[in-house]
């Protein structure tokens, strides 16, 4: 409810089903974007993903912080970066966010990401894999392939992805 798919031009087909979004390999981004009102601050999102198909990420989550926005990035560059996308212009494979992991086909991972003023914090199966602390002048962004995700959005990339229990909850 109040999801859409995301209109990129060659994304790949989008179904649900059994309480899963599945986001088909298309060429490029395949993704689904929330339409209705979204918090811009404190806030967490969780969630499931899993990659079924395809080397790069399974789960871009394109998020607010404010009047800017950001993605995090599960399994990019290859199948193992986690990061934030992007940075002072750099991207989550080269920036103070960057980290990696091995991902599994066919296994679901648990999704945490918590959005403060001056912190973005996320966790994949409870373990904090982004810690964000905003220094003075930082610039947060969005790459343009994912513009159409504002104001939240879900993608993947050259990857078939499945997703289930999106959560939103407002923070104190």
């Amino acid at each position: 409810d109040g999801w859409e798919i995301t209109n990129f031009g060659p994304q790949g087909p989008v179904s649900v089903s059994g309480g899963q979004i599945v986001l088909g390999m298309g060429d490029g981004c395949t993704g689904v974007t929330y339409k209705k009102e979204f918090p811009e601050l404190d806030y967490k999102v969780s969630l499931e993903a899993k990659k079924v198909a395809g080397n790069d990420f399974f789960c871009g989550m394109t998020f607010p912080v404010g009047k800017e926005s950001c993605s995090l990035i599960v399994g990019g560059w290859g199948g193992t970066t986690v990061g934030l996308s992007t940075i002072n212009r750099k991207d989550a494979s080269e920036n103070q966010t960057t980290t990696y992991m091995l991902f599994e086909r066919g296994r679901w991972y648990r999704i945490e990401l918590l959005v403060r003023k001056d912190t973005v914090r996320a966790y994949i199966d409870d373990k904090l894999v982004v810690d964000y602390i905003r220094a003075k002048g930082d610039v947060l962004s969005i790459r343009p392939e994912v513009v159409l995700s504002k104001p939240f959005g879900i993608t993947s990339w050259y990857t078939t992805a499945a997703l289930r229990d999106i959560r939103l909850e407002k923070l104190d």
